[in-house]
């Protein structure tokens, strides 16, 4: 894999839940310090994503999420994420937020990994003639990429379902953060999961309720925090 230092002293952060490898790595890029956390499932998972490489569903043997500068010029984000990748089918992000500070949480068999930056906090449905977020500084970084892995397999509509669930834990925990917001435009999902005949979920709804809920509880922060000083009441956009 070019361009990776990976760092290997990062205590509880070697592998996942389900047995997949989760590396943070460094390299030197644009005169900066950038951060890349790999997360290696290996063959048989597949995955649903918005990303820029292995958007859509399909299989997936890693998912990479790679730090680059604020104000970010490439023209060719995917060739530059495919230099960054492993070989193989995988799913690839790229973000202007810290990855070293990446959060990670686990719940009822999901783990979630996010890296949070708020540069353009948006409205999903803005009202006309509101200012446009991305006159906001650029030297602030801003993307919301957030993956994460099931232990069972899923039908396509589940998965469909299971993206749906992790938005809406998303904009939960940023309304409940004091960010009067449902995210920004750059947000990435990636939800992955075995690619296997057996415990297929048929269905996104019904009897599938309580396996899709676990996949919120990881991205919700323990307890409610404090509005931050002069930021509208939650909801107020």
């Amino acid at each position: 894999m070019s361009g990776f230092e990976v760092r290997a002293d990062v205590p509880g952060r070697a592998r996942g839940s389900h047995g997949a490898a989760l590396r943070l790595s460094h390299r030197d890029e644009d005169g900066a310090r950038l951060a890349s956390l790999l997360w290696e499932f290996g063959p048989g998972w597949r995955a649903i994503s918005s990303a820029m490489v292995g958007g859509g569903i399909g299989p997936a043997a890693w998912m990479l999420n790679a730090q680059v500068v604020a104000g970010y010029s490439r023209m060719d984000p995917v060739d530059h994420l495919l230099e960054l990748a492993p070989p193989g089918p995988g799913v690839g992000m790229l973000t202007a937020a810290s990855v070293d500070h990446f959060t990670r949480a686990r719940d009822g068999g999901a783990e979630a990994v996010a890296t949070v930056g708020l540069r353009v906090p948006t409205w999903a449905a803005a009202p006309e003639g509101a200012a446009d977020p991305e006159l906001a500084p650029m030297y602030l970084p801003g993307t919301v990429n957030i993956a994460v892995a099931v232990p069972v397999a899923m039908s396509d509509a589940a998965l469909v379902n299971a993206v749906m669930t992790v938005t809406e834990a998303k904009t939960q925990a940023l309304l409940e953060a004091g960010f009067p917001c449902t995210g920004t435009a750059s947000d990435a999902v990636c939800v992955a999961a075995p690619d296997r005949a057996s415990g297929v979920f048929r269905r996104p709804r019904g009897t599938l309720r309580r396996p899709p809920l676990h996949l919120g509880r990881p991205h919700r922060p323990r307890r409610p925090h404090r509005r931050p000083p002069g930021r509208p009441p939650m909801g107020e956009p």
